[in-house]
C-alpha cells in the first residue's frame, strides 16, 4: 500500500466533489500496489515527461497523473476525462490555456500577414 498525497491542483479538483463522489474518486488510486506500478496495464498507463517518471490512472470521470516517490504517490493532476487540460496533457501540448490561446494569435496574425 501507497501513501497517498495530493498537489494544490488536484485538492481543489477533489473538493468540488461531494463525498461519496471523492471517495468512488480516489479508491483506484488508494488500491495500487506495486506490482500494478512495475506492470501497468489498462486502466493505468506510464510515461514520461521530461526527465519525470508519471503515470496515468483512469478512474470514473476522472484521470489521475502522479509520480511515485518510495512508498508515496503524489498526485500531480485530477482531471476530468473530457477536458481541455487532460488532452494537453496527454498529447504533451502547453498545458496552460493561455499558452494555446497566445500561440493562436500569433498563428492568426502570422496568415493575416501573409495576405498583405
Amino acid at each position: 500500500m501507497y501513501q497517498v498525497t495530493f498537489s494544490d491542483q488536484a485538492m481543489l479538483e477533489l473538493n468540488k466533489l461531494d463525498q461519496i463522489a471523492q471517495l468512488d474518486a480516489i479508491d483506484p488510486i488508494s488500491t495500487l500496489k506495486a506490482a500494478d506500478l512495475a506492470n501497468p496495464r489498462e486502466p493505468l498507463g506510464h510515461f514520461h515527461r521530461g526527465k519525470k517518471s508519471l503515470f496515468r490512472l483512469r478512474a470514473g470521470d476522472f484521470r489521475f497523473y502522479f509520480e511515485v516517490n518510495g512508498d508515496t504517490l503524489l498526485i500531480n493532476y485530477m482531471l476530468h476525462r473530457n477536458s481541455l487540460e487532460d488532452f494537453l496533457l496527454r498529447n504533451k501540448l502547453p498545458v496552460s490555456e493561455q499558452q494555446l490561446v497566445e500561440q493562436h494569435s500569433k498563428f492568426w496574425k502570422y496568415l493575416e500577414s501573409l495576405t498583405k
